[in-house]
């Protein structure tokens, strides 16, 4: 008898400007057990934040064009400001279907306050983003398609403090009441929801559940990332089942990739393989 092949894996790829897309691809990894995975972290071009509309769109266009090289199938721009600045160009061009962290976010975003069990706050959320993320209000826009009104807050504290190892720490949950004290200060009404807007942000999860719970009581908070790959999975359903081997995954860096691979650990909660440096190709 002669056995059947076994069937083809698909391959997804992911890129983020840096270490924080590994929380997308943590949560990729859970949701999609029947794929393999490349990773890309444009460490050379970091942060992407600082830099204009056309850079990153740039950037992001020949990360693209790299990870479709290398077979994959999908891509996940786990990186919030290349979702908001670069995909809304890049996306009819594509080889391949491109899934952004905004649109997810949002929509899980209202999904949460449809879904609590009390009677909603109110239509309005709390966005946590970077501060290129809030000047694009790419979170504001989306949310609106989803009937939640978005109060964008711009955190540029947390990404060094992460990236610092200081998930836990007094100070960063001092600076988080203070962001959170400013943004409900700009807000109409009590929001019901709080969404996470960078790929940074989840590693400070725990931390900032306490302090919305002293602030604002039992109001869920929303991980893009999560969202992101709940989405992933209905993209590609028959990944969705587990296979019969563990996931490959393959990393690159384009800028010390042994850093990568020391510091790329906090965020995948899992020893990262050995990390390739490439270069993109604009």
């Amino acid at each position: 008898m002669i056995s059947e092949a076994p069937a083809k894996r698909p391959v997804v790829g992911v890129f983020d400007s840096g270490f924080g897309g590994l929380t997308v691809l943590r949560e990729l990894l859970h949701h999609l057990p029947g794929a393999d995975f490349i990773y890309l972290g444009d460490t050379a071009h970091l942060p992407y934040g600082s830099k204009s509309q056309a850079a990153v769109t740039r950037f992001t266009s020949a990360a693209i064009k790299l990870l479709v090289g290398r077979g994959a199938e999908l891509v996940v721009v786990a990186c919030n400001t290349a979702s908001a600045l670069a995909l809304p160009h890049l996306d009819d061009g594509s080889p391949v279907p491109l899934l952004g962290v905004i649109k997810p976010g949002a929509e899980a975003a209202a999904d949460a306050v449809l879904s609590g069990h009390a009677a909603p706050l109110s239509s309005t959320a709390i966005v946590l983003a970077t501060e290129a993320t809030v000047a694009s209000h790419a979170y504001a826009y989306a949310c609106a398609a989803y009937g939640l009104l978005a109060v964008e807050k711009a955190c540029p504290l947390f990404v060094p403090l992460v990236e610092e190892g200081w998930t836990d720490s007094s100070v960063t949950e001092q600076v988080a009441a203070i962001y959170l004290q400013e943004a409900l200060a700009s807000s109409a009404e009590t929001p019901s929801v709080l969404l996470l807007g960078c790929t940074h942000y989840p590693l400070l999860r725990p931390l900032l559940q306490r302090t919305v719970q002293q602030l604002l009581g039992d109001v869920p908070i929303v991980d893009s990332a999560e969202a992101t790959a709940r989405q992933a999975a209905l993209l590609l359903p028959t990944a969705a089942k587990a296979g019969q081997q563990e996931p490959a995954l393959h990393v690159l860096a384009t800028d010390s990739p042994a850093k990568f691979q020391r510091l790329g650990a906090r965020f995948l909660h899992r020893t990262l393989p050995e990390v390739e440096h490439v270069e993109l190709e604009e």
